[in-house]
């Protein structure tokens, strides 16, 4: 039998608690959550958005709350996370300094980033931290350049979905996770990528925001993670890219030499 900590804190415990309700019952109403732990409908609600601050929660169009991407992310494969953080960090806070922009560090899982850490700038006008956010990688520069690592045949299944023969679809009615037009550009994109070893984002995964990214490769040649830098698109012109892909590059060669440095698991 579980016995509660002596010094419980009833917010955390709430907060734990609706993200349990949430994966239990699929939906949630900020009057069913406020019942439900005996609290009133204005703390309820205060809950609720910082779950869908973290993304443990969306909102639907019933402005229902309903389990966010990350209730349902997959474990991240590969160099243990706490490792990769605590080595690269440091590299971000230094980027941070030189560019006074935000930074981040992004593993891809699948179709999707997590922002492992981020930098914030201290400019009165900055990119919030996104640690902790999950994204599409086909709309942020860290994903995208991660992306780029991948082969034709590896990225097909990451986008193109099978269809059973005893389905009787055709391929051409399957549901495809990015339409024909998306899915032509993003390979178009790639090879730009490949090409000049960076990424760019202007505006893909939220408006007045853009950014530049590259890979941080481990030992033996694969890409372990990417680097990114977030600016607002007010300060993102093209006199500026190529300062800050510079700073960028920098930082992933300082990084590498430290990874190297690290055990191997």
């Amino acid at each position: 039998m579980k016995n509660k900590p002596p010094y419980a804190l009833a917010s955390v415990d709430n907060a734990l608690l609706l993200v349990l309700m949430l994966r239990d019952h699929g939906s949630l109403r900020v009057s069913e959550a406020a019942e439900e732990l005996g609290i009133a409908r204005s703390t309820a609600h205060r809950l609720l958005s910082m779950l869908v601050y973290r993304d443990f929660a969306v909102q639907d169009d019933r402005r229902t709350y309903v389990p966010g991407p990350a209730l349902a992310a997959s474990r991240v494969a590969g160099q243990p996370l706490q490792q990769l953080r605590r080595c690269l960090t440091p590299h971000l806070d230094a980027l941070c300094q030189r560019v006074q922009e935000t930074t981040n560090l992004i593993v891809r899982v699948g179709v999707q980033v997590r922002f492992l850490a981020s930098v914030e700038s201290t400019q009165v006008l900055h990119v919030v931290g996104r640690q902790g956010t999950i994204l599409p990688a086909h709309l942020t520069s860290g994903g995208k350049a991660l992306l780029a690592e991948l082969g034709s045949e590896q990225l097909e299944r990451l986008y193109v979905p099978p269809v059973p023969a005893s389905t009787g679809i055709t391929a051409e009615d399957a549901e495809p996770s990015l339409s024909q037009r998306s899915w032509t550009e993003l390979l178009r994109e790639l090879d730009t990528v490949r090409d000049h070893g960076y990424s760019l984002n202007i505006e893909g995964s939220e408006a007045g925001v853009s950014a530049v990214g590259a890979c941080v490769y481990g030992t033996a040649g694969s890409a372990l993670a990417a680097v990114s830098i977030s600016t607002p698109s007010a300060r993102f012109d093209k006199q500026r890219i190529p300062v800050l892909v510079r700073e960028l590059k920098a930082t992933v060669s300082q990084a590498q030499e430290d990874l190297r440095s690290l055990p191997q698991s």
